[in-house]
């Protein structure tokens, strides 16, 4: 998944694609390089970000949409409101990607109402408090349990589960520790038997790893990738495409091969 963010204020790519023809070169350019779903968000969730309105949403998002209709790859919307998606659905994406998991008022109606996919995320608290020292007795049980839930949720509205994607929430009010536990134990939640989503891609993370800046971190996030892959992730939602795409490929011809990382 190519991530291409039409906002002034996203953590990685903040500004660069504000303009409607920007974004849409992006995009183009992120399936050139082999994305297999482009994600477009219209408003910054990144750590202390503010809320936009549906309608400042709106406006970016739509006339992106419309000049990417009929390009030959998927079109997710990352949204929680329930007028941007049903919007957006309106407007040829087949996607939503929903940090509240569809919790707002009447989003599990928008999802149910079409045919489209949705990920469902975990979080705690808001974009402007959710890492101020986030507290779980057990990350790993309490993100399983809450994306379960949400899974059932969706099911008793109507939307099956072939059409549900879950997403640990990386960053999502979780500190390192917490991101790190729930990598290594990613396992947990692709037992829940739906499509697991990772996106750790240049986050802040990464960049306490390594020291390195947002700009500076796409070998960390590529390595993270490859970890997710390994431990079940079925789609990974990255900045830098051709890279991760590459190594990848290296990974799934060693599997192929017949090899493990047993031998």
């Amino acid at each position: 998944m190519g991530v291409v963010n039409v906002t002034p204020d996203s953590f990685s790519d903040g500004g660069l694609f504000l303009e409607a023809e920007l974004a849409v070169a992006r995009a183009k350019e992120l399936r050139r390089q082999g994305a297999d779903i482009l994600d477009i968000g219209g408003e910054s969730t990144r750590p202390g970000a503010h809320p936009v309105s549906a309608m400042q949403e709106l406006d970016r998002i739509l006339p992106v949409l419309e000049d990417l209709r009929g390009l030959d790859v998927p079109v997710s919307v990352d949204t929680y409101k329930p007028a941007v998606m049903r919007a957006a659905l309106a407007a040829g994406a087949s996607m939503i990607n929903d940090i509240n998991a569809l919790q707002s008022e009447t989003a599990l109606n928008a999802i149910a109402a079409s045919d489209c996919a949705v990920c469902l995320m975990h979080k705690r608290g808001n974009p402007q408090t959710m890492q101020g020292n986030p507290h779980y007795d057990d990350v790993v049980n309490e993100v399983r349990a809450f994306l379960a839930r949400r899974v059932a949720e969706c099911e008793a509205a109507g939307i099956s589960r072939s059409r549900v994607v879950i997403d640990p929430g990386f960053g999502f009010g979780k500190n390192s520790m917490h991101n790190l536990e729930l990598l290594r134990n990613l396992g947990a939640l692709v037992g829940l038997g739906v499509p697991v989503l990772v996106g750790l891609s240049r986050k802040s993370t990464l960049g306490r790893i390594t020291n390195q800046p947002v700009e500076q971190r796409t070998i960390a996030s590529v390595s993270a990738a490859l970890l997710a892959v390994q431990r079940g992730a079925a789609i990974v939602r990255v900045h830098d495409v051709a890279q991760t795409r590459d190594a990848l490929r290296v990974l799934g011809a060693f599997e192929e091969a017949g090899f493990s990382f047993d031998d």
